[in-house]
C-alpha cells in the first residue's frame, strides 16, 4: 500500500493515508499585520454592513462601532469574539482580530496527529474507509491533499502514471487545472475548469490560502481567459461531472463536499472532504472492479 505520509502525522496500519503528488502547493504568504480598526472595517465592508447594521446586530452603539474602527476606541477580548462572531470571520481571521487588540488567540491550529484532535480524526478515517470503493479525499483550505482513501490512491496514479512524483505535496485544485496534471484526460475540462475557479474565487474571499492558489493556477495556459469568459446565453447545466477518458476507460463522476458542522480549531475549520461519487451505472462497475483487483 502507497505511504507517503505528509507532517500532519504518523498513522500506520490506517485505511486512510497522506499521500502527495506531482502537482505541488504553494505556500500561501503571511500578510502583514493590520490594526483592529482596519481588519474590523474590512470584514464589516465584506460582509456587506453598514455601522449601524453591525452595531444593531451586536447590540453597541453605532458610536461605539466607529470609534473601534478608528482606532479611539480599544476593544475588550470579550468584544474582539463578539465582533468575530458577529462577522462570521473564519476562526483564523478571529485569532488575527484578537492579535491586532493585542490579545493571544482564542482558537488553536493542531496537527491531525494530535490527541485533542482524536475524535475528528477518528470521524475522518471512518468517512473515507466508507467512501471505498468511490474515490474519498481530505484538504485543507488552500486544497492540499491531507487524507486520501484507497480508490482516490488509485484515482490519482490512473490519472498522472509515471509523472508522479511522492517528493511534491498534491493539490487538488492545480491537479486538474495544470496541464501537466489530470487536465488532458478531463473531457470536459473548461466546464469542469469555470466551477473550480469560481469556487476557487469565493473562498479566496475569506481564505489567503484559497488566494494563493488562486492567483497561481490564473497563470497556467487557458486558465485566466476560462476565468474571465462567461456564456450568459447557455442555460446552465443542473450539475457539472468530472468525466475523465485515458487507456480506453471513461469515468463519469459528481462530487459532494463536507465539512465539520462545529470546529473550534482553525485546522478542522479549514479541512474539506471531497467525495467522488459514480455519475452512471457503468462508472460504478468500473470502480468496483478496479477494488477487486
Amino acid at each position: 500500500m502507497l505511504d507517503l505520509r505528509r507532517p500532519l502525522g504518523n498513522h500506520e496500519g490506517r485505511e486512510t493515508i497522506s499521500m502527495t503528488t506531482g502537482i505541488a502547493a504553494a505556500s500561501p504568504s503571511i500578510a502583514p499585520r493590520d490594526s483592529f480598526g482596519t481588519l474590523m472595517r474590512q470584514w464589516r465592508r465584506r460582509r456587506g454592513l453598514s455601522q449601524l447594521e453591525l452595531a444593531e446586530s451586536g447590540g453597541v452603539s453605532q458610536r461605539h462601532i466607529s470609534f473601534l474602527e478608528s482606532g479611539r476606541a480599544r476593544p475588550s477580548r470579550q468584544m474582539a469574539l463578539h465582533l468575530g462572531e458577529l462577522l462570521d470571520m473564519p476562526l483564523r481571521e478571529r485569532n488575527r482580530l484578537l492579535n491586532a487588540a493585542g490579545y493571544a488567540g482564542a482558537y488553536r491550529e493542531s496537527r491531525l496527529d494530535e490527541p485533542q484532535l482524536k475524535a475528528a480524526r477518528h470521524a475522518l478515517d471512518l468517512l473515507l474507509k466508507q467512501q471505498e470503493p468511490f474515490p474519498a479525499v481530505v484538504v485543507d483550505a488552500g486544497w492540499t491533499l491531507q487524507l486520501a482513501n484507497q480508490a482516490a490512491q488509485r484515482m490519482i496514479a490512473f490519472l498522472l502514471g509515471p509523472r508522479f512524483d511522492p517528493s511534491k505535496p498534491a493539490n487538488f485544485m492545480k491537479l486538474p487545472l495544470h496541464p501537466e496534471g489530470a487536465r488532458p484526460f478531463i473531457t470536459n475540462w473548461p466546464e469542469v475548469a469555470s466551477a473550480l475557479l469560481h469556487r476557487l474565487q469565493r473562498e479566496a474571499m475569506d481564505s489567503p490560502a484559497a488566494a494563493s492558489v488562486l492567483a497561481e493556477v490564473r497563470r497556467y495556459p487557458d486558465v485566466d481567459e476560462l476565468w474571465r469568459r462567461v456564456d450568459w446565453d447557455s442555460e446552465p447545466q443542473p450539475l457539472i461531472t468530472f468525466s475523465v477518458a485515458k487507456d480506453g476507460l471513461v469515468i463519469n463522476l459528481v462530487t459532494m463536499i463536507a465539512t465539520f458542522g462545529t470546529p473550534q480549531d482553525v485546522t478542522l475549520q479549514d479541512l474539506r472532504i471531497e467525495s467522488f461519487l459514480p455519475a452512471d451505472e457503468a462508472t460504478e462497475q468500473l470502480l468496483r472492479q478496479m477494488a477487486q483487483r
